[in-house]
């Protein structure tokens, strides 16, 4: 609400006194403000790329998969591609850890549904081998991914270890599991273990069938494990 008084500095010197002291305000710098846009148009065209990118490798595979057709897609230059990705096996591996994180999650969300350790440690690795079902998951992190990012690396960027580690320790601090295994020899076993049975399911001619196999004999190892 304007006081009357001010009627003699007339509307105009009212207008450029209000736009000044907007101008001035805290949080409202303009080189601030163009910044934020361009860092989330940024975000947004890096986001588009890895869409992109994980819809091309799962269905076309990383061979099959140029960064012409990755760009032509996504309706960016050629120069944001590289802005973000130095090449095509950069851009690769952000989709393959983006993967990793969705999983991780569905392997969190799975084990916290039950409240039993042991319970827990079971819905957390059945998760594991259910995500080997998902086709973005097959091409790209189980078929594609050892090949192109190399087995160091594709076992270094690989999540499973230190969740198999955790689980364990807990397992063991509750006495589900025996304390003289050794936690770290026995979670590289199970995570080769578990990595192996995601590629028969992967390789099969019938997936749910082998996944179904598979789930049965991993439970009866599993259960080995247990000491009560």
């Amino acid at each position: 609400m304007t006081e009357q008084g001010d009627t003699a500095t007339g509307a105009r010197g009212r207008d450029t006194t209000s736009s000044s002291l907007r101008s001035e305000a805290p949080g409202t710098d303009p080189g601030t403000e163009v910044r934020s846009r361009k860092a989330e148009q940024s975000d947004r065209t890096r986001a588009t790329l890895l869409a992109v990118a994980r819809s091309l490798f799962a269905e076309l595979g990383y061979a099959g998969t140029s960064t012409e057709e990755v760009v032509h897609r996504a309706g960016v230059t050629r120069g944001a591609l590289y802005h973000h990705f130095r090449d095509k096996r950069e851009l690769f591996e952000a989709v393959f850890v983006d993967i990793q994180a969705e999983t991780r999650q569905h392997i969190r969300a799975a084990s916290n549904s039950r409240s039993d350790r042991w319970e827990r440690f079971r819905a957390g690795f059945d998760e594991y081998l259910n995500r080997s079902m998902d086709p973005a998951t097959q091409r790209i992190t189980l078929i594609d991914a050892p090949a192109v990012l190399g087995w160091d690396r594709w076992r270094e960027l690989d999540y499973t270890l230190d969740m198999l580690q955790n689980a364990i320790a807990g397992m063991q601090t509750d006495g589900v599991v025996s304390a003289a295994l050794p936690v770290d020899e026995l979670a590289h076993l199970l995570r080769g273990v578990a990595n192996e049975a995601s590629h028969m399911i992967v390789s099969s001619a019938d997936a749910p069938a082998e996944r179904r196999r598979v789930g049965e004999v991993l439970g009866v190892i599993l259960e080995g494990l247990r000491t009560h």
